[in-house]
Formats: C-alpha cells, structure tokens, sequence
C-alpha cells in the first residue's frame, strides 16, 4: 500500500498513529519507517528523534492485558482508490496512460485507478518481488517510462517512486516533464477552477527560476521554502495554502491529501489533459525551464559559506553577469560536510561555467584537509 494511501487511512480511520515501512525512492537495502500522527501528518522531528533513541534503548515488552492486537483492514486499498477517483474534477475518457509502478506499492493502486477513471493503461515495473523496489524502473529511472510510451503511442507516461509519494511525467513525445512544471500545469488549473488558495503556489528554494517567472506572468505567488516537502506542508498548513511541491515529483494537495500523492498527481495530470483537450507537451509550455546546473563540493567548511567574503564576491560577480535571467543557489548539507552549487541561466554552457568557478572558489577558500 501506498505511503499517502496510509496516510489518507491514519487521518480516514481517526486513528493514533501510522506506520509505513519502504525504501521510498531508494533501493531495497535502505528500507526505512515514515510515521504519521493523527490526522494523517508527519510526525515533528523531535517526536521522530525521541522514537529513534527509543529503540536504542532497552526493550520493554509488554504483557497481559498491555497485549495488543492486529486486525486486518480487508478493503485499504479500495477505500483509498474511492477517494482518489473523488478527488477528480472529470474522467480520463480516451486517453492512453503508461503507469510506471518502480515495483513498489503503487503496483497494487495506479493501474486500477486509471482504469477505473476511464483511461486505457499499460503497465510497467509492476512486479514487485521484496528486493527490486526502483531498480531500474519508477521516478528516478524514467528511460524504460519513455520507450514505453513511444512502443505504445500513449498520450502520457506516469512514474512513481517505491512507495508511491512521487509523480514524475513524460509526454507523447517521450520528453520529461518533472515536478516544478506539473505543478505550473496544476497552479494554472487550480486558479482557473478557484481552488488555488490565496493565488499561491508553494515550492522549494530548487524549484526552477522558470516556474518562478511563469507563476508571475500568470498572476501567482510563488513561496519558496527550505527542500524537504516536510517544509512545503509545514507553510501549507500555516497559511492554508492548497497547492505546494518538489521539482523531485512531491506535489502536495491539501484538499485530499496531507502528504505528496504520487498516484493523486498523476491522475490531476491526466485530468487537466482531457478537461482542456490538450496534450501534455501544451500544457507544459507554459513554463521554460532554465538550464540548471549543480555541482557538490565535499570536504569543505559548510557553516562558512555565507560569511566568506571571497565565496560571496563570486557570487555577487556571477548574478551581475546574469542580469535577473539566472540565479546562484549556494546550499549546505544538512547531514554531510557538503556544500551545492547551483546556477540557473538562461543557456546550458553559461550555468555550467560559473557554476564550476563558484564550486572552485568554494573548494579553495572552505576546504578542510
């Protein structure tokens, strides 16, 4: 089942907590545990943190009447896909979807619910066996998405990552469409239906300068936050926003969800294609999406990087040549000694080339070997 299937169920069933084991977007050795708390929303980092030195702790079992039980929930799955079919503003009559499942949890949910909105589907990374969970299929392996959509002719390919929190898209064409352009598809089409609270669009501090101006021509705030949809809900929930995302393919509709909804993206898309009769290459057009190039430098001081004088002349040099049509982004790692460089500009070879002067200044005057 799916990540946002159990969060929707946390939150459906008025229960206390939620547990969903999976690797999410990564390879089955990496398995890990996502907790949601009442209501169906992430637990606070700080209740997390408690929980984990907890389990370091000693192991109190308990006993008697402190036994609990488990019951099987029989029809989860079906009453997750009800909700998701309710979610849609109209039926996907007519049009021919690829579903990449990333042999994960969506495997079991996305055909069926397609079909059931009326789409004509083929699947693929649907057989998931326990150990090949995103190998070579899903969100973050998309070349087997693309083929599959030219073999067949389909009008749209989806992809999910393992546990079915992400949506990333290719069009007829077999051309990506990632996460900072379906959600300018879906802002403009949440405006145009009165559904886009406070004309807002909530994304992350990575999400491409494109999206950024292409909001703005059309009348839309943009809010950029810290990257970690985590901090997208968080602005969510305190402004009462209803559209927030990840240029990654978490794309979160707080009307139905309380969480990124990969399976939840890909139907909106689907939805959004029909309701205007447009294929997915038009409705993307209405973002350009700035080349944008990231380089990671490691071993180096990451709590200098905004007060080295060199580092910020570099900076400053570089938005100057960039005259408002591109952008510098220096990001410490928040586990490791690692500091990212990201430019945008409005042509690949210039972000490349201050991108890697940046990364040189930053290696030379941070470094610590």
């Amino acid at each position: 089942m799916p990540t946002p299937a159990t969060a929707f169920l946390t939150a459906d069933l008025d229960a206390d907590f939620g547990v969903m084991i999976s690797a999410s977007h990564n390879a089955a050795p990496d398995n890990g545990i996502k907790f949601f708390a009442r209501g169906g929303h992430k637990l606070d980092d700080a209740i997390e943190d408690a929980i984990e030195a907890a389990m370091g702790g000693p192991k109190l079992a308990p006993v008697g009447a402190g036994v609990g039980h488990v019951t099987r929930f029989a029809d989860a799955e079906d009453r997750y896909i009800v909700h998701l079919l309710g979610s849609l503003p109209n039926r996907l009559d007519g049009l021919k979807v690829v579903v990449d499942c990333a042999h994960g949890a969506a495997a079991g949910v996305s055909p069926q619910v397609f079909k059931d909105a009326g789409a004509e589907v083929i699947v693929i990374g649907a057989d998931p066996d326990g150990l090949n969970i995103n190998d070579g299929y899903g969100s973050t392996h998309l070349s087997a998405l693309q083929a599959a959509v030219l073999e067949h002719g389909a009008d749209l390919g989806v992809a999910h990552d393992g546990d079915a929190d992400r949506c990333l898209a290719v069009d007829a064409a077999g051309t990506i469409v990632d996460g900072d352009q379906i959600m300018a598809i879906l802002a403009l089409s949440m405006k145009e239906r009165g559904q886009l609270a406070r004309n807002t669009l909530v994304a992350t501090v990575m999400s491409n300068l494109g999206l950024k101006i292409a909001m703005k021509e059309h009348g839309i705030e943009m809010i950029e936050t810290k990257v970690g949809d985590r901090y997208v809900l968080e602005e969510i929930r305190a402004k009462g926003y209803t559209l927030g995302g990840e240029q990654s393919g978490h794309v979160i509709f707080s009307q139905y969800a309380t969480t990124g909804d990969g399976i939840l993206t890909g139907l909106k898309i689907a939805a959004e294609m029909n309701r205007k009769g447009k294929s997915l290459a038009e409705l993307a057009a209405v973002m350009q999406v700035y080349p944008q190039i990231l380089i990671n430098v490691p071993g180096v001081d990451k709590t200098r990087t905004d007060s080295d004088e060199e580092v910020q002349a570099m900076v400053r040099e570089c938005e100057a040549d960039l005259h408002g049509t591109g952008r510098v982004l220096l990001r410490a790692s928040g586990t490791e000694q690692l500091v990212r460089v990201m430019v945008e500009a409005a042509d690949e070879g210039t972000a490349k080339s201050w991108a890697e002067r940046i990364a040189r200044v930053v290696e030379q005057r941070l470094s610590i070997k």
